[in-house]
């Protein structure tokens, strides 16, 4: 298995090629999260990191110098930028519960919204060099697939995505969206995937019934590493063209049938499985990422690797 660290192509002319030898400086926002901790610990050996969290918590990386700000507050997400004057901004922060943004939905638009709006003027007034790439999200409005917003964290993150794009043009910053899949690999996460390798480990513990409740076993979604999420940002902090938004996929949609089945051979405890809905197959629009790819992005985590790799990091938890 692969240590999960991503080499930078060191040709592509940063800083206009000026000074190669110095690292850039690279600014990660909601750095104690799922995905921010893994970027954190992957990315160090290529960039100087200041990570951003609004909460006091650990982290295994040594090479990161931590930052506790709140970036819902204007003030202070200008005074962080103009101290860190970074070359690069992966935006990471947010509130990303659909079923949380019901119950506080302004708290969700200063998450989501508000705090990319900060962060963008904050660049555009100190530092509007900032290669910057926001995270968007798959259950955001497409205008072109006829969807719908279902709930105010859709909302959230359409406006957000939105913004993000009209910076780029208006005020001619060069910022990139990221639309990533459903992210699973080792880590504190609260998706679908670690909710089941939890539930299976304390089934091997003896904490709980042998039985897996499942409300629709064949719910089909894209599942994609979170170390090939990170190693997708890190293309788009480089490559990444202003103003596009790339899809972060694997590009195949699993049922969660398929991924229990999996979960299954990989467990040390057999147990059960109940599921409370029995539709049939639904269809799928299996996304592929077309211009990542072109950038020379590919996975490098095939799904076994990462049930795998959650389940133990719950079992060493």
């Amino acid at each position: 298995m692969m240590n999960g660290l991503i080499g930078v192509d060191r040709t592509d002319g940063w800083n206009g090629g000026k000074d190669m030898k110095k690292r850039p400086k690279l600014l990660i926002t909601g750095a104690n999260g799922f995905t921010g901790r893994h970027a954190c610990n992957q990315l160090g050996i290529d960039y100087d990191i200041t990570a951003v969290s609004r909460n006091y918590r650990t982290t295994e990386s040594t090479k990161v110098d931590i930052r506790y700000f709140d970036l819902t507050n204007k003030m202070d997400v200008h005074r962080l930028v103009n101290e860190v004057q970074p070359d690069f901004l992966l935006h990471l922060a947010g509130q990303n519960h659909a079923a949380e943004s019901w119950n506080n939905p302004i708290a969700t638009l200063e998450a989501n919204l508000m705090s990319t709006v900060y962060l963008l003027d904050a660049i555009r007034e100190s530092h509007p060099v900032c290669k910057v790439v926001i995270i968007g999200s798959a259950l955001q409005y497409d205008p072109n697939k006829n969807s719908s917003l279902t709930h105010p964290y859709g909302l959230s993150k359409t406006l957000q995505v939105q913004t993000a794009q009209a910076w780029a043009v208006l005020y001619k910053l060069n910022v990139v969206v990221a639309k990533p899949s459903n992210l699973i690999g080792p880590g504190g996460s609260t998706g679908v995937c670690s909710i089941f390798a939890k539930k299976i480990i304390e089934m091997e513990r003896d904490k709980t019934e042998k039985v897996l409740k499942v409300n629709n076993l064949h719910a089909r979604r894209d599942f994609l590493d979170v170390r090939d999420a990170v190693h997708a940002y890190n293309t788009l902090l480089r490559h990444g063209k202003s103003g596009e938004i790339y899809d972060i996929t694997s590009g195949k949609s699993h049922s969660l049938h398929d991924i229990i089945k999996k979960y299954k051979t990989l467990a040390l405890v057999d147990f059960e499985v109940e599921s409370l809905f029995q539709p049939e197959d639904p269809p799928v629009d299996e996304v592929q990422p077309y211009k990542l790819r072109q950038l020379g992005w590919s996975t490098l985590y095939p799904l076994d690797s990462s049930l795998r790799d959650t389940l133990d990091y719950y079992r060493n938890t």
